[in-house]
């Protein structure tokens, strides 16, 4: 999720843990911490496709966390006052404010390394887009509340208002994603494609509107559905993947490999100025991906490896309108 997210849930997870005169410190606290996993975009892990797929990574690892969040504390313990008037309320708000950050994360499209270093495919749950208001904006209030009046009454209810709304906002995403994914399976078993692999993740800032990707041989479907207008079969367009050429190149392209499994395979090949693109498919929509690399050039007789490089991307401002229109089942504007 952004920054601003996690920063309030940080703040307000901590400050539910501690007692009401010491909520704005955990506020504090949890913000500095909710965010702090995310630094690991300062690290250099040596190209575009090694910070692409390494973020998320060993700084997001709730067994690195927690060992974190255990040394702080009892740090803390030792010489600051409020954490050693409630130690235990202490303990909670320290590892929940980090530990809530993948979990988090791993509810958004982009894999999170939740288990790292076991090499395990990173975990995509897919159930909200990375940012949406309807989840930040009561956490931020909650916030906000707390750290003006930490002891009131009314900022206790607005913190308990924040955590128990994003909450249920979040257990409705997997709502809107179980039905989704329903409908999405029944309408590829009537086209035809019941043994496909497919994809399911909400249409930016909202989770009304969902995409499904289902990859097949030689290319993919993409489709949309809105749980609020569509009472039918999902309407899927083809588009091709120089699939061949993917598997002649991985082999000897460690980038391509790398890429495919960071995506759990939800990649799209293309072939542009004797280039290979790999596209990873689970962000964006067709032609309008967020994460696109040149990896490969052709060699004799095989693909050879080039210097990674990820290609720009851009959302067109008119893309926001077209979602809201197709979240209601109007046409989308040209």
């Amino acid at each position: 999720m952004d920054s601003l997210t996690q920063i309030a849930l940080g703040a307000c997870v901590a400050a539910a843990c501690v007692p009401p005169e010491q909520r704005r410190k955990a506020a504090l606290l949890g913000a500095a911490l909710g965010t702090a996993p995310d630094l690991d975009v300062f690290v250099d892990y040596g190209g575009p496709v090694e910070n692409f797929t390494m973020h998320r990574g060993f700084s997001h690892s709730l067994l690195v966390l927690a060992a974190i969040g255990t040394l702080l504390w009892l740090a803390l313990r030792s010489f600051w006052r409020p954490a050693r008037e409630a130690p235990q309320r202490w303990f909670a708000a320290i590892l929940l404010a980090l530990l809530t950050h993948p979990l988090l994360d791993a509810h958004t499209a982009y894999g999170t390394q939740l288990f790292w270093p076991s090499g395990s495919i990173p975990i995509s749950w897919a159930t909200i887009f990375i940012i949406d208001p309807l989840y930040t904006l009561p956490l931020l209030a909650g916030m906000i509340a707390v750290l003006i009046r930490p002891a009131s009454k009314a900022a206790g209810r607005w913190l308990m208002f924040g955590l128990m709304w994003s909450t249920l906002y979040l257990g409705w995403s997997w709502i809107a994603q179980t039905m989704v994914t329903a409908n999405a399976r029944q309408s590829l078993t009537a086209q035809g494609m019941a043994d496909a692999r497919f994809f399911v993740t909400p249409a930016p800032l909202t989770t009304l509107l969902w995409r499904v990707v289902a990859r097949t041989e030689g290319g993919y479907y993409e489709g949309l559905d809105s749980v609020v207008a569509d009472d039918g079969p999902i309407e899927f367009t083809f588009y091709p993947s120089d699939d061949r050429i993917l598997a002649e190149a991985l082999p000897n392209v460690p980038a391509a490999q790398r890429l495919q499994w960071f995506a759990g395979g939800f990649v799209g090949a293309s072939v542009q100025d004797d280039t290979l693109i790999i596209t990873d498919l689970r962000m964006g929509q067709h032609p309008d991906y967020v994460f696109r690399h040149a990896v490969a050039r052709p060699g004799n007789p095989h693909w050879h490896a080039i210097d990674a490089e990820r290609l720009p991307s851009a959302m067109r401002p008119r893309q926001l309108k077209s979602i809201w229109q197709r979240i209601w089942g109007e046409s989308p504007d040209r």
